[in-house]
Parts: C-alpha cells; structure tokens; sequence
C-alpha cells in the first residue's frame, strides 16, 4: 500500500484517486502470518505463550488472538469454501525469507497461479518476535507499473520488471540540487568556516543536552528525546568528517534536511527535515536578511501543515515561532542581523519555558492530563537550544 500510493503521489495523482486506489488494493488482497514465538512490550510480560511445537497461524500485526497449531506435521490443512491450501511449515531465521519467498512462489505456481512479481525482504518487522507472513495480491497492468516504480526507501527491493523474480534494480539517489548544481559542492574559504563552525556548536550543544532532553521527555513522551537529537548531532559530525559542508545556504539546508529525514528519527526528524526543506527555497535566489526571515516562516508554514501542530499546541513549533515574529525585524531597513538574532533566541527561549503552563494539543503529550505537564516542552527547548548555538 505504501509503494502504491507513494508511486501515485510522485506521479502527481490526486488524494482522492489514490484513497480509491489503496482501498481497491486492500481489498484485492489478502495476508498469513505465522510465528515461532511470542511478543512482549517493553516492560511487560509475553502478551502469549506457546509450547516448544507450536506455532500460531494468522498471527497478524494487529489482530485478535491466532490458531495455535502444531508444528510437528509436514503440511498444515486448512479449509476454505470446500477448496483445500497447503502451507509448509517454516523456519523464521532471518537468512531464510529468500527460501520462504522460493517456496511460496513455487507452490502456487504449481496450483496454475501466474506470479507477475515476487518481492522477499523485512517489511515488517519486530524487535523480538521471530515470523514470517505471505502476502497475495490480484494485480492488472497498472497496479504492477505502480509496483515497479523505482523508490529510494532502503527496505524495498527495486525489482527488474520480470516475472517471479527477486533481483535487484539498484536506482541511484539523486545527486545534484536545484538548478543542477552538486547537492555537495563544498566551499573552503570563510563562509565554509563559519558553517561548519556553527553546525560544530549546535552539535556540541545538543549533545551535552541528551540526558537533560531525555529527563524533560519523560514526563510526557517516550523519554527519547535526548536521544534523538543526540542521533542527530552524531550525524551532522559524520558527516561534517567526510566532506565539507555546503556553504551554499539553500544546498546546506537542503542537505542537512536529507541527513536528519535518514539518520535522526522519530517525529522530530520528520519536522525538521520538513521545516528545513521548505525554509531552503526562498534561498535559492536570494540570501539578503529578508530572505533568512522568509525562510523561517517557509519553514513553519510546512510544520503546521504537515505536522498538524500550531503555535499553542506545546510543541517545538512555539519556540520556532517565537523567534520568526522577532525575526521579521529583518525585512525593515538597516536591520542588523545580530541584534534581531539575539532577540529572536530570547523569545524563543521564553516560549519554551512558557510551554510548562501550556495544554498539549499535538503529539504524545496530547494524551496526557495537563495537570500532570509541569516541566517545559523538550522540542521546545531543544530547538531554542539550536537557535542559542546559531547565535554564539
């Protein structure tokens, strides 16, 4: 469903084509899940139990309990409509998804069941529970195009448009930036400098911050969020490490986008993969100080809108902007950077302890009673703390 719809979305399709599409889709096909062993979440006990010769079949991701069967005999019989279907019985090693897929593909088309595409790898995956499903689906000409559109994401197999097959098409990422320039051409002469002196602050600044975030996140969240930025900051100093960084402010930002919608994870690397995406364009031809304000409001526009947050809502998205309202000073003239930057980091440094008096309305503290939020937002603080780094 994912590649589906992603395929229709990049072809510029319509919301509305691609909810009829998905729906068309689901019910065209449909999912066996098998196990070898229990779930637990984290902190809990097995959410069920099962004998060392036992197996569950129709284990799904999130379904009611499963038939447990034995896994002694060599097929497993099960009735459909008067039809009868074998299913092995299967080893979930995760070295033998290759010799799930083989079989599978090989048994149906023994049952005179053309395979248009077989695709084998960890779609879906558990921390600790070992298993395998088989999904089939009824396709036509277009929902196989749709299946075959070439995808940068990591976990699924760019296909050769064969039958049944499994290999690999290998599709480049994209290597060069608006207007063709190299999304990396590096410059070493002082702006390079100064970039990578303020990107090595605002790493050095959130690093020192991880336990402080984690603390913060706690009290309303999953207590990642020290963590999560710490990934960040590792990230951008790797990076930093194996090529200058592009002093170039629209290619900067548009990088650093690319790395922290890779490396960092979670909501926040979503958000601010969102925001500096949108917050690069208004720099592509300009990079007077009207165009740093620009940029910032871009940037929210794209948080709010995608993000579903508003200022209020006790989110990063206070402190951010908090500090673009100071910074539309920028558009008057004679403004000077350094004085509206520093009221910019104020007021967003004040927004975020404003946030501890604040009733969530997005994200996991949305859930929470606003009696029990006493603490500051950690994205809040976090992204006041990027500001405060920029400004030093």
């Amino acid at each position: 469903l994912g590649q589906v719809s992603g395929a229709m979305a990049e072809a510029g399709m319509s919301l509305e084509k691609i909810y009829e599409k998905v729906l068309e889709v689901t019910k065209a096909m449909g999912t066996l899940g098998l196990s070898l062993s229990s779930c637990s979440v984290p902190g809990s006990k097995p959410n069920f139990q099962l004998a060392e010769d036992e197996m569950e079949l129709g284990l799904g991701k999130e379904l009611p309990p499963p038939l447990c069967v034995p896994v002694c005999p060599p097929h497993v019989l099960v009735p459909s409509g008067g039809a009868r279907r074998w299913w092995h019985p299967l080893v979930t090693l995760p070295i033998s998804t290759g010799i799930h897929g083989e079989a599978g593909v090989r048994r149906m088309k023994s049952r005179g069941v053309r395979i248009s595409r077989a695709l084998v790898g960890s779609f879906m995956t558990a921390l600790e529970m070992a298993g395998v499903s088989l999904t089939l689906l009824l396709v036509d000409e277009e929902l196989v195009g749709l299946i075959d559109a070439p995808t940068t994401a990591m976990a699924w197999p760019n296909l050769t448009p064969a039958p049944a097959t499994t290999q690999r098409q290998e599709v480049p990422a994209p290597k060069e930036g608006p207007g063709g320039t190299p999304q990396h051409e590096a410059t070493t002469g002082p702006e390079g400098v100064v970039v990578k002196r303020v990107l090595e602050k605002v790493c050095s600044t959130l690093l020192s911050m991880q336990d402080k975030l984690n603390e913060l996140d706690r009290a309303a969240g999953d207590g990642d969020c020290g963590h999560t930025h710490a990934r960040a900051a590792r990230a951008i100093q790797d990076w930093m490490r194996a090529r200058p960084p592009p002093s170039a402010p629209a290619h900067l930002l548009s990088s650093l986008a690319d790395l922290l919608l890779e490396k960092m994870g979670g909501s926040s690397g979503v958000l601010y993969g969102l925001f500096l995406t949108a917050a690069a364009q208004p720099l592509l031809t300009r990079r007077d100080l009207p165009a740093w304000a620009d940029a910032m409001d871009a940037g929210i526009e794209a948080m709010q809108r995608y993000g579903g947050a508003a200022p209020g809502d006790r989110t990063m998205l206070d402190s951010l902007w908090a500090a673009a309202q100071a910074l539309h000073s920028l558009r008057a003239p004679g403004a000077e950077l350094l004085p509206v930057l520093s009221k910019a980091v104020q007021s967003a440094e004040a927004a975020a302890e404003a946030t501890k008096d604040m009733e969530a309305g997005a994200g996991r503290a949305s859930y929470i009673s606003s009696g029990k939020l006493l603490l500051p937002d950690p994205g809040a603080v976090a992204a006041a703390a990027v500001l405060r780094a920029l400004l030093e």
